[in-house]
């Protein structure tokens, strides 16, 4: 762990990793922090060194108290870079919000990004019906905070059906990482990257780094149909798609290598 940075970001680091084969940044989901990453930290670590970041109001990082934006995000996370004394282009792994952080980055950076992950993100801004459904959901988690139906509510978008069904490991980190957020933060948060999220279609064209977008068969946000027109608008990119999974298809990764 190190202190604190752009954003009052805090940085996981895998000092374990196998330095000599580059170094890998994670950035995790909204409502979830960087133990998401988990199941595919070990096997990343191999084949590189590993830096997780926590993003604002999430895990040990702290919240800005205002409101920022995902270039704000990208910046702060070319400052973990700098206090890590990381020279060599990275590859990045972001998951939905990650993703997002990770295109701004690439585009904004584009000497500091070997690769980039965008897994489960959507590229597209939020749709009137998903902004209502959030609108909502934050009105009753600013009146009551974390209760069940909450919780409920966003388990069922993060994890697919067969997920909730069949790992119920995956249920409880989302329940804890909930439980354990300040709810200002988690507004903020939710406000600032979620529902102020841009469209970001503009930008594919400006990444020049390997891009892969992976989704999940159940995420309603990026379907295998999207991921797939979204990719057709960058250089040099290509889809996979996760069996079974919604929006956190890397708690369902459990692959023994990785390669880019």
């Amino acid at each position: 762990m190190c202190g604190a940075v752009g954003l009052g970001l805090r940085i996981v680091t895998g000092d374990t990793g196998n330095a000599a084969g580059g170094t890998a940044v994670t950035w995790h989901s909204l409502f979830v922090d960087d133990r998401s990453w988990d199941r595919v930290k070990g096997p990343l670590a191999e084949e590189r060194r590993v830096i997780g970041v926590n993003g604002p109001g999430h895990g040990s990082s702290a919240d800005p108290g205002r409101r920022y934006t995902l270039a704000e995000c990208a910046d702060a996370a070319a400052q973990v870079l700098d206090a890590l004394d990381v020279g060599e282009p990275v590859d990045w792994v972001g998951n939905a919000w990650g993703g997002h952080v990770g295109i701004l980055f690439a585009t904004a950076w584009p000497r500091r990004c070997r690769s980039l992950v965008a897994i489960g993100s959507p590229v597209q801004a939020l749709s009137r019906k998903e902004r209502v459904l959030t609108r909502f959901l934050l009105a009753a988690y600013d009146a009551v905070g974390p209760v069940e139906f909450i919780r409920s509510g966003v388990v069922d978008v993060l994890l697919s059906q067969r997920t909730r069904q069949q790992d119920p490991e995956a249920t409880r980190l989302v329940h804890d990482c909930l439980s354990r957020m300040s709810r200002p933060a988690l507004r903020n948060a939710v406000v600032s990257i979620s529902l102020n999220r841009p469209d970001l279609h503009e930008l594919l064209p400006d990444i020049a780094a390997p891009t892969l977008f992976l989704t999940g068969s159940d995420h309603q946000g990026l379907t295998p149909e999207q991921a797939r027109a979204a990719v057709r608008l960058v250089a040099d990119g290509s889809v996979a798609v996760i069996e079974g999974a919604a929006y956190l298809p890397p708690w369902r990764l459990r692959t023994k290598r990785w390669s880019w």
